[in-house]
């Protein structure tokens, strides 16, 4: 690790915890950021901040003005532009030596499953439960660890889904069936909120990859932003679950 590099993270390589040989492994790693929104946006500054090697962003939406509400990757200037294109923009003036891919179409399956099996860790920063769920099979297909968040009106809410056997997944947790209407355009939602959870994200992923700490696997944690109360619920793994159990594979 060159002088720069030790500067730049030294207060990281400074915890115990991780010390040098744990960011050399975040220099090493590929994490991959399925929507550049509100979520993704903390979450993708936080780990190019970090050292992530490699961040790999997806999304085929451009920047409109009310995403600058709360999508803060993005500013004024950007409107109009893909918001791939003004993510890497933003995160290697933060970080250059981060290395930027971008993909800009619509996440299919095959698609995800194609990323997940080239990433450590994927960071489910979607508002749709379609999305949600394809990238949980993608995930559950690969072995990747899955990092999911979610925040509405005034409420967030945060898990890990790991590629540990015993391990629950998303559909353990959810029905396959959701609430599509479930989403902040039509509910609306409070700016810090995706901030915080977004940042939450980005901690469990660099927890993950330096397999430090423990991370929120079974656990799910929720906030209520008005009273900024938190609130933390223990699950299972689904030995009936059509996307992760042997029974149905």
């Amino acid at each position: 690790m060159q002088d720069a590099q030790l500067s730049r993270y030294s207060r990281q390589i400074m915890l115990p915890e991780l010390d040098i040989q744990g960011q050399q492994q975040l220099n090493n790693s590929h994490v991959a950021i399925i929507g550049m929104g509100g979520l993704g946006s903390p979450a993708a500054m936080y780990l190019a901040a970090a050292g992530i090697g490699q961040l790999t962003l997806c999304d085929f939406d451009r920047v409109d003005l009310s995403n600058l509400q709360r999508q803060i990757l993005h500013n004024s200037h950007d409107i109009g532009k893909h918001k791939t294109v003004s993510a890497q923009q933003h995160l290697q003036a933060l970080n250059p030596e981060c290395r930027i891919v971008q993909i800009q179409q619509k996440m299919h399956l095959s698609k995800m499953s194609e990323l997940a099996a080239n990433a450590d860790v994927l960071l489910d920063c979607t508002d749709n439960f379609a999305s949600r769920f394809a990238l949980n099979q993608a995930c559950v297909e690969q072995a990747t660890p899955l990092v999911s968040a979610a925040a509405i009106r005034w409420e967030g809410q945060i898990s890990v889904f790991s590629n540990e056997p015993d391990s629950a997944c998303y559909q353990c947790l959810y029905p396959a069936e959701g609430e599509e209407n479930q989403n902040c355009v039509n509910n609306g939602v409070i700016a810090p909120l995706v901030g915080i959870m977004g940042s939450m994200q980005a901690l469990e992923c660099i927890k993950l990859i330096t397999a430090t700490g423990s991370t929120l696997k079974g656990r799910l944690l929720t906030l209520n932003a008005l009273d900024m109360s938190w609130r933390e619920f223990k699950f299972l793994k689904d030995p009936d679950c059509k996307a992760c159990s042997h029974a149905h594979s």
